[in-house]
């Protein structure tokens, strides 16, 4: 669900965690009380993700590219090898006869290969956030119980019950 407005998220951060309703459905003819559980994550809207690659933070190696092509492959240094230092992701291309062709293809290659380790590190850290705001998802780690037989809400995390709803 997603809830939009000013200032939503900072209302309802703390509506996160498993909550209890308690109710007769019209459906019950013995009167007996059902019992349902929702967990509720609240997280704030995730924004653009992009990666920045600064040059300082690529080592650019310039070889001879192997494989066929004659001697025009093995005498021209136009195969590229790019290290990104902080990740230590290693690309390597000797696809073009470009040495600056070939540079392009690495630098795409490299810049793929970094956003898709940031945004898995990017989607691991929400799904942790996630995982602690509704703790197990247990019925019996609950903050709030809605009890409509009995007119009356319990929120457990400060012990305090309202009547009369």
């Amino acid at each position: 669900m997603k809830v939009t407005g000013q200032n939503v998220y900072g209302t309802l951060k703390y509506e996160s965690g498993v909550h209890r309703v308690q109710r007769v459905p019209q459906t019950e003819t013995q009167g007996r009380v059902h019992t349902s559980a929702a967990s509720v994550a609240v997280l704030p809207e995730a924004e653009e993700f992009d990666v920045e690659i600064s040059m300082n933070d690529i080592r650019k190696d310039i070889f001879c590219a192997s494989g066929p092509g004659g001697q025009s492959v093995n005498t021209t240094y136009s195969a590229i090898r790019l290290t990104h230092i902080p990740t230590g992701i290693v690309v390597q291309c000797q696809d073009q006869k470009s040495q600056l062709k070939n540079f392009d293809k690495a630098f795409e290659e490299l810049r793929t290969r970094v956003f898709n380790l940031e945004y898995s590190k990017y989607l691991d850290e929400i799904a942790s956030k996630r995982k602690t705001m509704v703790s197990t998802g247990d019925r019996s780690a609950k903050i709030r119980t809605y009890n409509y037989p009995q007119g009356r809400i319990t929120d457990h995390r400060i012990n305090y019950t309202i009547y009369n709803l």
